[in-house]
């Protein structure tokens, strides 16, 4: 029986990390199945080019091979974690995928949505998520937590993108949104300027309904 294939999505400081392993915690003592994992990353492969894209000395990485870095990494996760664990009937909670992609490199940079589609399905092989929630904060306000993150747990070494100037989140979070009013049925918008566990509360309600 396949499994179930959750994503977390939303700009910088939006708070996934934090939600996603509290919602992985609920999941497992309720006796479910879970793979958690993330984007970059999630096979060793997958975190060498992380750290290629994290790296904030890459200031002159061009965003077509950001994108391509990305579409790499994301098909070797779907070939070494995401396709077996599904199959295996697991619930698969990533740390952003697909729709990351554009919304950061096609509303972000501005690549073009048609090509990050089509290079998505080669990828993908049309692979959609069952359920993504959107963790939607004020870019400002997301920012500002991911630089304070950044400062407290020594993360400078991953800050590429929190180093980006405010208009760029402020794409990126308006590419989500966007996103979301195409896809309502997929994508659930939860208001992540509420309190952490609050918002935990109202994603596992949404998760719930889906999972009966």
């Amino acid at each position: 029986m396949r499994g179930w294939f959750i994503t977390f999505e939303g700009i910088e400081g939006s708070g996934k990390s934090s939600q996603i392993s509290l919602l992985t915690d609920y999941l497992r003592s309720n006796h479910r199945a879970v793979t958690l994992t993330r984007e970059p990353g999630g096979t060793p492969i997958g975190d060498q080019v992380r750290k290629i894209l994290l790296d904030p000395g890459n200031k002159i990485l061009d965003p077509s091979a950001e994108l391509l870095l990305y579409a790499a990494s994301r098909a070797q996760h779907l070939k070494e974690v995401i396709r077996p664990a599904l199959q295996s009937g697991a619930i698969v909670l990533c740390d952003r995928f697909s729709d990351a992609t554009l919304a950061y490199q096609g509303y972000g940079r501005g690549l073009d949505l048609a090509m990050i589609h089509a290079l998505d399905r080669l990828v993908t092989a049309g692979m959609r998520p069952d359920l993504t929630i959107v963790l939607d904060v004020e870019a400002a306000v997301g920012l500002a937590r991911a630089r304070g993150r950044n400062n407290q747990q020594g993360l400078e070494a991953e800050a590429r993108f929190e180093n980006e100037a405010l208009a760029f989140h402020e794409r990126v979070r308006q590419g989500y949104l966007t996103l979301a009013r195409e896809a309502p049925d997929r994508m659930k918008i939860v208001d992540a300027a509420l309190p952490p566990l609050l918002v935990q509360e109202k994603i596992r309600e949404i998760v719930d309904r889906c999972l009966i």
